[in-house]
């Protein structure tokens, strides 16, 4: 993607990262290929805003693209690359000659050339009187010919991925389509969470020198649900009961995340009340079993107020008024 990442999402370079996300959301629900398929300029669309939502999504890599060390794919602009690839070995790990070399011994080179020449030397191929390699390979050696051969791991490759409420609680396997087309098979774990980042082993850039690919990092994001809404591993759920309900009380149906079951109303209950389900939440993030759900009860008033209705209301209140909001001064 050459486009400029805030142009391709729309924003400004001082938007919010909520700015930044609602932005791609939009443009995902609008211009997915699931969505228009068959479009090209809308999966076009789609393309740049998921790269450059995948770049800015990051503080650190979103501040790396806007100091100029990386371009709008995220590689690294030139002359900085080998450093960054060499000086951590846990990242990139360097097997050539006696090992890997770290950051702290970088800080004698003056450019990036002494830095590639010391990388030469210490794959024994540093150049020897008449050409031939430092170490004592012959003649004519060339890189691939030196005594032992380097491989380093491939990159990590980001991406986002937005999943349905109720994949994310039940889990489920789902497809990212990625910024060239292909498509990802993701496996949603139980319970999933906002935020959370998934590592596909394997998936990410090609090694060098038959390293080992990098991964793919897949962070979640969880899209809102009609009903529920989740507070750590509980579920979240208000539930409209009916005016006799509230006063008497009763057994009515409650949705949740596995199908509807029955809840105990009790008699007299207030509307903000909560009730509690135990055991109908989300699989937990530590330990075992599943949180709870709780339910709000909220007193829904009948759709029309008939006659009968408000005869029986006046004759009650005038004797048996009550002051709800006692107390309520400040």
């Amino acid at each position: 993607m050459s486009m400029d990442p805030y142009e391709a999402l729309g924003v400004s370079k001082n938007a919010s990262d909520d700015e930044i996300k609602k932005a791609y959301r939009k443009i995902a629900k609008e211009c997915h290929p699931d969505i228009k398929p068959g479009d090209k300029a809308a999966e076009d669309k789609f393309k740049a805003a998921a790269a450059a939502f995948d770049l800015l999504k990051d503080p650190e890599t979103r501040a790396r693209y806007d100091r100029g060390e990386i371009d709008a794919t995220g590689a690294e602009r030139p002359e900085r690359q080998f450093y960054r690839d060499f000086a951590h070995a846990g990242d990139n790990p360097y097997q050539a000659g006696r090992g890997g070399f770290g950051a702290e011994e970088f800080a004698d080179f003056g450019d990036a050339s002494d830095i590639f020449s010391e990388f030469l030397r210490r794959a024994g191929m540093g150049a020897g009187p008449g050409g031939g390699p430092a170490g004592g390979a012959g003649p004519g050696a060339g890189f691939g010919g030196a005594r032992q051969g380097f491989a380093a791991r491939g990159q990590d490759v980001r991406y986002s991925l937005e999943v349905p409420f109720m994949t994310a609680a039940k889990g489920g396997k789902t497809r990212i389509t990625l910024p060239d087309g292909h498509g990802l098979e993701v496996t949603i774990p139980e319970g999933a969470r906002e935020g959370q980042t998934l590592r596909l082993r394997g998936k990410g850039g090609p090694g060098l020198g038959g390293g080992p690919a990098g991964d793919a990092l897949v962070t979640l994001s969880v899209a809102e649900h009609k009903l529920f809404s989740r507070d750590g591993d509980d579920i979240l759920l208000t539930l409209p009961i009916t005016l006799d309900e509230a006063v008497l009380g009763g057994r009515v149906e409650a949705p949740t995340i596995d199908g509807p079951v029955k809840l105990a109303v009790p008699e007299g209950a207030s509307g903000g009340q909560v009730l509690r389900l135990r055991g109908r939440g989300l699989k937990r993030a530590k330990g075992s079993g599943r949180g709870d759900q709780r339910v709000t009860l909220r007193i829904a008033a009948p759709p029309k107020v008939d006659d009968e209705l408000a005869d029986f209301m006046r004759k009650w209140r005038e004797n048996h008024r009550y002051d709800p909001r006692k107390g309520m001064t400040p």
